[in-house]
């Protein structure tokens, strides 16, 4: 069978190519082409964009390249009719994939999402576009079924594919190699700083979390750097600073080390519970911009973690909560607690069973062609 698939992010790219790689063992003629990136062409597919080529995030950015993007979806939409695929597999990547899937739908090409946009947090409205153009939804978080089921729209769970992603880099890691290929101390333990991804929230997560440095002498602090900066973006906050790092491309191997972590909100929190590390969940935005997201946003908690487990779990300091006293007080807890520890471990147990205990490649490439067949 002929597959034309879409991801948009490096995220995608990953949870696709592990896809392909199940379905070329199910379907030993399939043929694929794609947007994506280098793990899915490695996989085999024919690459047809590059998601590097896709990557505008932000209302003013997007308003820049619409001419670019229109581009991209007339493009799309040819290439797609002239392959003629059997089965069109979105992954995630709604503010494109759900504008192909309106078309394809038209065209009477079988339309199938992998990853569902997060309309649970905001835009729920979207609810009504999915359930007129997508055929087959395969959601990778437990709550996301009966959200969908409350619509009337039976969805497919198939676990999360991150348990995997994680299982197969822990598999070929090298742990003992990890601290001299990034020059740090063979002996001294390792906090983690994740604070995100775009310059904005780096700018101001990172010198909060920075500011607790001093209680914790005993620690050296490694920042996950991300791949959309350069390595010179980071050096004011470790030039001439004792025990502050940077660890360019290797967040999993930074965790695998990691004694605990300061994360910002998003999949990273998830990451980082399912490599058991006791992490405090940071967030701090502008006041005109959380006040809006508190209007949108229809979650109880921004962390993956505490939204799967309805609880909070892990602790989630944000805006005015989010000081130096609060930061000090959770990560001391975290390192120290032995009742907080132990909490801790056992409800990454219970996270790692909801979310499906591995397999998310496998039942969806299984599903999925038994739908096709």
């Amino acid at each position: 069978m002929k597959y034309y698939i879409i991801a948009g992010e490096a995220s995608g790219d990953l949870h696709a190519s592990n896809m392909i790689k199940e379905l070329k063992k199910l379907d030993p003629n399939a043929d694929f082409r794609c947007w994506g990136g280098d793990l899915m062409e490695a996989e085999g597919a024919t690459l047809v964009k590059h998601y590097r080529d896709l990557a505008f995030m932000g209302f003013v950015e997007v308003l820049m390249n619409l001419r670019t993007i229109l581009g991209n979806m007339k493009f799309c939409k040819k290439d797609i009719a002239e392959y003629q695929p059997d089965a069109l597999i979105l992954v995630d990547y709604p503010g494109f994939n759900l504008r192909i899937a309106d078309w394809a739908k038209k065209e009477g090409i079988p339309v199938h999402y992998y990853i569902s946009p997060q309309i649970w947090a905001w835009k729920q409205s979207r609810i009504h576009q999915i359930k007129r153009n997508v055929d087959h939804m395969y959601v990778i978080l437990p709550f996301e079924k009966p959200f969908y089921e409350q619509f009337d729209y039976p969805v497919e769970f198939v676990g999360h594919p991150l348990l995997d992603a994680i299982e197969q880099f822990k598999a070929k890691q090298d742990p003992e190699g990890f601290r001299s290929k990034h020059q740090l101390d063979p002996d001294k333990p390792i906090i983690s700083l994740l604070p995100g991804s775009r310059k904005q929230e780096i700018k101001t997560m990172l010198p909060l979390m920075l500011s607790v440095q001093k209680h914790f002498p005993e620690f050296q602090w490694v920042i996950a750097g991300a791949p959309s900066q350069t390595e010179s973006f980071y050096a004011p906050f470790t030039t001439n600073t004792p025990d502050v790092h940077l660890v360019m491309n290797d967040t999993y191997g930074l965790l695998q080390e990691s004694k605990a972590a300061l994360v910002t909100s998003g999949t990273a929190t998830l990451e980082t519970a399912l490599f058991g590390v006791p992490e405090v969940v940071c967030y701090k935005g502008s006041f005109i911009s959380y006040l809006i997201a508190r209007r949108l946003i229809k979650v109880k908690y921004i962390s993956l973690v505490n939204l799967i487990m309805d609880r909070e779990l892990v602790k989630e300091l944000i805006q005015n909560e989010l000081t130096e006293m609060s930061i000090k007080e959770e990560l001391n807890a975290l390192l120290h607690n032995d009742v907080r520890k132990q909490e801790i471990e056992q409800g990454y147990a219970q996270l790692k069973k909801k979310l499906g205990g591995g397999g998310a490649s496998i039942e969806t490439a299984s599903t999925l062609l038994k739908t096709l067949k």
